[in-house]
């Protein structure tokens, strides 16, 4: 039987100063194991230092460097030139330094063109399905590597929760593909929907889980619902308590779990106090990991490769929903309340549709909002 995947501990390090002044301690020591870079966020930039892409190719050669993607917009309706830059410059960077594996997240941007902001659910469709397999294959292409997708933090209802395993697994069953179980965001997801772990840990294919993700994130109160607090996944903060429970009950549950990975926002790295916080979460996560992996049964390594060449066809696109979620973004990015919002959804072409408007939790849908108009360009 071959060995386990490894179990590394990483950071996501990026070309920010407050990340790297946080991280320089830790990659000093040695102590980081793997590094996931979000290659996305530097296409605008003319040059990269020398210094940062030594320290990525250093990772590189020993095939512990991860990508992860930001602002593909996987699961929008329309493709657009951006998109197909996107491809084109990852596919550069994939010759250049060699991933072990590429991520991006799970839905839709708002935004004019889609490539801004924060990710948002899209309807567990036939029609989403396909949109969706045939981007992860055009990805998969481009990275020849590994690619897998991240689970959402948010939702706008219950029903959605549960059924969003399920649908990750269809999307990456072409690919053979993997998940990054970001536990801050079950973590979100378990308390806006007052929801067991128990049950929704149930609802995941475990056996896709390649990577971890724990972080921290922030509290939202509900103009609408009086004393509830929205958990929001805004990356701000230090691992809270509840995630590092989250870890030690989750990490004897996926066996092909290969990295942990520790993320936190360069915008709350601000401070010493922050950046040594930080060090404290990673030398915790090490300290999790070091513990489980040392008692790890034995398991077949599964390549996560895909099990056929990927011979994409034409673009898949869908400009219903392309139209929809235009409309959807318009809608969030300037209603001056939920109540207004909902009534015009009710009345639009997104009613009595997949996307189940009628369904969404008042509390949900006003922190979408809060969400669209932050991002809102």
């Amino acid at each position: 039987m071959e060995d386990n995947p490894a179990m590394l501990v990483a950071l996501a390090c990026n070309l920010d100063a407050n990340i790297l002044s946080a991280a320089f301690p830790l990659l000093e020591e040695g102590r980081v194991e793997a590094i996931e870079w979000s290659f996305d966020t530097l296409f605008g930039m003319e040059a990269v230092p020398a210094w940062f892409e030594e320290l990525l190719a250093a990772y590189s050669q020993q095939h512990r460097l991860i990508g992860h993607g930001v602002y593909f917009s996987l699961l929008s309706g329309h493709w657009t030139p951006e998109q197909q830059r996107w491809l084109q410059h990852l596919s550069e960077l994939a010759a250049r330094f060699r991933f072990d594996q590429v991520t991006e997240h799970f839905g839709f941007f708002t935004g004019q063109n889609f490539h801004t902001g924060a990710p948002l659910p899209v309807p567990y469709s036939a029609a989403t399905l396909r949109l969706g397999q045939d981007r992860l294959s055009r990805l998969a292409q481009a990275c020849r590597c590994p690619v897998g997708l991240e689970n959402l933090a948010f939702a706008y209802g219950l029903d959605e929760v549960k059924q969003h395993g399920e649908f990750l697994d269809k999307l990456l069953e072409p690919v053979n593909g993997f998940i990054i179980l970001d536990l801050h965001n079950l973590y979100c997801q378990l308390h806006n929907f007052s929801v067991s772990y128990e049950a929704l840990i149930a609802l995941y294919p475990l056996q896709r889980v390649r990577e971890i993700h724990i972080s921290g994130g922030s509290w939202e109160d509900s103009v609408l619902v009086p004393n509830k607090k929205i958990r929001r996944d805004t990356h701000d903060e230090a691992v809270p308590e509840e995630v590092f429970a989250l870890l030690e009950r989750t990490l004897p549950l996926c066996p092909q779990l290969k990295y942990v990975v520790l993320e936190q926002l360069g915008t709350g790295l601000a401070t010493a106090a922050s950046q040594a916080q930080f060090r404290r979460d990673f030398a915790r996560m090490e300290a999790v990991v070091t513990k489980h992996r040392a008692g790890r049964p034995a398991q077949p390594a599964e390549s996560f490769m895909p099990l056929q060449p990927l011979v994409p066809g034409p673009v898949v696109t869908d400009e219903t929903l392309s139209e929809q979620q235009r409309l959807l973004s318009r809608v969030l990015e300037t209603a001056p309340s939920a109540a207004a919002a909902q009534l015009e959804l009710s009345a639009s072409p997104l009613a009595h549709t997949n996307w189940q408007v009628e369904k969404w939790e008042p509390q949900m849908l006003e922190t979408a909002i809060s969400i669209a108009q932050k991002w809102k360009q």
